[in-house]
């Protein structure tokens, strides 16, 4: 795959990584970002990476009303210092992430947190569907990871598709936020309400 300029950029912006490592994690990746960002953390040369490690204790709790009070999101976004804490970035960063809860209804915040037995289950379903379909067994495997995959995408926050910009998941907005910043900032928890929907 043609490694363009524009990726390059796309990846410095997020990473404060030097541009020939980032052309060379791209490389290494074949053009796959999230490849080239965990290539350029396992090398150390990161510095939202690394920022991403550091302890964030001050930070936000941030509270969204959507639909006249429809839907009701709170979640908590830490960051390092209570200066940033208060900077119009992180703000408007942690707003952002409110809205994108409402809008797209994240069960989790990462891929780690979803249960084995959601996974499983998942797996399962996509499998029998496989099968419905008439799919060959040599591919069915291919197929139920692609799947179990795609539900990841859709019910963790930080692999959503970002609502303003659909080149950018919410962890690439992060790590660009990380960058900028000059802070690790962390989705600590979030909870989203709706209107009528029955509590488990």
């Amino acid at each position: 795959m043609e490694i363009t300029t524009q990726m390059i950029k796309e990846l410095r912006a997020a990473t404060s990584a030097p541009m020939l490592d980032c052309r060379k994690a791209l490389q290494e990746a074949d053009g796959d970002y999230q490849k080239a960002v965990d290539w350029l953390r396992e090398k150390g040369m990161a510095t939202a990476a690394k920022r991403a490690d550091r302890d964030a204790s001050n930070g936000t709790v941030e509270m969204y009303s959507h639909g006249g009070g429809r839907v009701g999101v709170m979640v908590e976004i830490n960051c390092e210092t209570d200066f940033v804490a208060r900077a119009e970035q992180f703000r408007h960063l942690a707003h952002e992430i409110a809205l994108q809860i409402a809008a797209s209804a994240p069960k989790y915040v990462k891929a780690e947190d979803i249960p084995a037995e959601e996974l499983q289950h998942e797996a399962e379903i996509a499998r029998a569907r496989a099968i419905e379909e008439g799919k060959p067994e040599a591919v069915m495997a291919k197929i139920v990871e692609g799947r179990v995959e795609k539900f990841k995408d859709e019910v963790c926050l930080l692999r959503q598709t970002y609502i303003r910009d659909e080149s950018l998941t919410i962890e690439k907005l992060i790590l660009q936020n990380i960058a900028a910043i000059g802070e690790s900032v962390i989705v600590r928890r979030f909870q989203r309400w709706e209107l009528g929907e029955s509590t488990n």
